[in-house]
């Protein structure tokens, strides 16, 4: 899969890249199931909130075939091959949770400030794509983004250990009402934006989007898989942080069959019953 001429635009002007409706609900239904499995394991890659509910499981691809097709599949791995004119590796892989009513927040931050910093990757080409596992409303703790601040290079940011159980170099609350400021459009209206909808979405947005998420005080858990993937020539050149959570792994990606999800999904639920 390619983007098109107008996505390439919007990406471009805008950081990032919304495409609804990239997987089917058949695919997506498994994924879901697995995750929730995962969730429930007592594996170092799964980390907590404070109230131990599940907020992320790393490297989920390493050791689960469904998300390991994900990892490389067309609809995700070809768009990023186009945008940066080489092969990718996976630099990172995660399921997000968002649990229903224990979901914690994400501070404002920018991907490549930690993988600059805390891994030494040299560029910020590198990028994430989500892909929605359920659906992603206003009210449940959606993605919000600042439009246009990746045009601002890696900002200045502090180590913040303390907020929340998995640590982040994160934006100041001058820096982001600047660029809030600054991304409002002319006619009025908020500089911060939250793609929602439905499960099988996929956003993809620029290593240096500005982003973060509030806490989800709902009973509509919010789980997004997102794919870090780099370009081969731009791998990481420290490596401080745990292999499960910035591999080391640069062999570039070979794209499965398009169909290779769906197909995994009906074995799924062949074994199931």
């Amino acid at each position: 899969m390619k983007l098109n001429p107008q996505q390439l635009k919007e990406f471009d002007e805008l950081g990032y890249v919304f495409m609804p409706g990239c997987f089917s609900e058949e695919e997506v239904a498994t994924l879901r199931a697995e995750a929730e499995e995962i969730y429930k394991t007592d594996r170092q890659e799964v980390w907590r909130e404070k109230t131990g509910a599940p907020r992320t499981a790393f490297a989920a691809h390493t050791y689960n075939e469904a998300f390991r097709l994900l990892s490389r599949h067309p609809r995700l791995v070809e768009p990023l091959q186009q945008l940066f004119g080489e092969p990718v590796y996976v630099h990172q892989f995660k399921i997000n949770a968002k649990a229903a009513f224990e979901g914690d927040v994400w501070q404002w931050h920018q991907d490549y400030g930690t993988w600059a910093r805390d891994d030494g990757m040299p560029e910020p080409r590198a990028m994430n794509i989500a892909v929605f596992l359920d659906e992603v409303m206003p009210i449940n703790g959606p993605l919000m983004i600042i439009p246009k601040s990746h045009k601002h290079g890696t900002l200045a940011a502090g180590h913040d250990t303390a907020t929340t159980s998995y640590p982040l170099w994160t934006l100041d609350k001058e820096t982001v009402t600047r660029l809030a400021a600054e991304a409002a459009p002319p006619e009025g209206g908020a500089g911060i934006v939250a793609p929602t909808g439905r499960p099988g979405s996929v956003l993809m947005f620029h290593g240096n989007l500005v982003h973060a998420s509030p806490p989800n005080i709902t009973p509509y858990p919010r789980k997004i898989v997102y794919l870090t993937l780099c370009a081969v020539s731009n791998h990481i050149t420290k490596f401080n942080r745990p292999e499960f959570i910035a591999h080391r792994d640069f062999t570039p990606i070979e794209p499965v069959a398009d169909d290779a999800l769906v197909e995994y999904a009906r074995a799924y639920k062949v074994a199931a019953e």
